[in-house]
């Protein structure tokens, strides 16, 4: 099962949500891999402290001129809806940044004077975690994933594309998505059998909520929802996502002690009860509905 942990603003909680269920469900002994796709600035390897074993280049492809064969003609500029391109001048300029990569600008140069050339736009790194309580187990079930952009991309979405290449065969695959409701948030959750979106209970939080919500229904995925740091002003946000008909998993309470075991480098799923049996809840849940999942595509490959 593939489930993205999102949420319709940044500071939520949604890595903290994500990076303890994912070792919820591996201590359970389930084979797990968490997915860091907030490659603009990825911090799940803060909370879960990974071994990194391999890392690779994420490459793309954008344009070169060769001058001498060139025509101006602007065939590639009039293609290009990004103004990746432009014949100016007499002269024909490149932004790599703004090149989305489809290749239209070389195919339809008369001289053939343009080439498709990689860079590197960013890094994809790969482990392991230890799950354990005392983080020393030999063999770890947690697999780890992140991505990191190179300072000054424009775009981050090839990048998460890449990243989700390293999904393997694992029971259960984490994708902690970047915050808002824009394109890398829609590449991030693609393929998902379910968003679990991470919200707070504030003015602010209920807003983004709701943007982020009219932004997967129209990507139809299932929804459900979280709601962390839980208090006295959770009322709409519970009213909103039973309006909305989305199932509310769990409300983690607002507990100083949180942030007091991290500021120590311990997780909140070991050094607070309360904290872990939410998330313990959360992980029942997933199970019930891997479940009934299962049992519906079990009900129409019979049909």
């Amino acid at each position: 099962m593939r489930i993205a942990i999102a949420s319709g603003k940044g500071g939520t909680g949604k890595t903290t949500v994500a990076t303890n269920l994912a070792l919820a469900a591996a201590r359970r002994g389930l084979r797990v891999a968490y997915f860091d796709c907030d490659v603009e600035e990825p911090n799940g390897h803060l909370f879960l402290r990974p071994r990194i074993d391999a890392s690779r280049a994420a490459l793309r492809l954008h344009p070169r001129v060769d001058e001498s064969k060139c025509t101006h003609c602007d065939q590639c500029g009039a293609i290009c809806q990004f103004s990746a391109i432009v014949c100016i001048g007499g002269q024909v300029l490149v932004y790599p940044e703004l090149c989305h990569g489809c290749g239209g600008c070389a195919r339809v140069c008369p001289p053939g004077a343009i080439a498709e050339v990689e860079r590197q736009i960013g890094v994809v790194e790969t482990g392991s975690v230890h799950a354990g309580a005392d983080r020393a187990e030999a063999d770890a079930p947690l697999r780890f994933a992140q991505g990191t952009l190179r300072i000054g991309e424009a775009m981050s979405t090839p990048l998460i594309r890449q990243l989700k290449e390293e999904l393997g065969g694992e029971e259960l695959a984490i994708f902690d998505c970047p915050p808002g409701a824009s394109c890398p948030v829609i590449e991030s959750v693609r393929g998902a059998d379910l968003v679990l979106l991470v919200a707070e209970p504030t003015p602010f939080g209920l807003n983004d909520l709701g943007l982020a919500v009219e932004t997967l229904e129209a990507v139809g995925l299932p929804m459900a929802a979280v709601i962390n740091r839980a208090g006295e002003n959770e009322e709409k946000t519970r009213a909103f996502c039973a309006a909305k008909n989305i199932p509310l998993w769990a409300a983690i309470a607002d507990d100083r002690r949180v942030a007091q075991a991290y500021s120590r480098g311990e997780l909140a799923l070991d050094a607070v009860p309360a904290f872990r049996q939410a998330i313990e809840a959360v992980l029942d849940r997933l199970s019930s509905a891997d479940r009934k999942q299962s049992r519906t595509e079990s009900e129409a490959a019979r049909r």
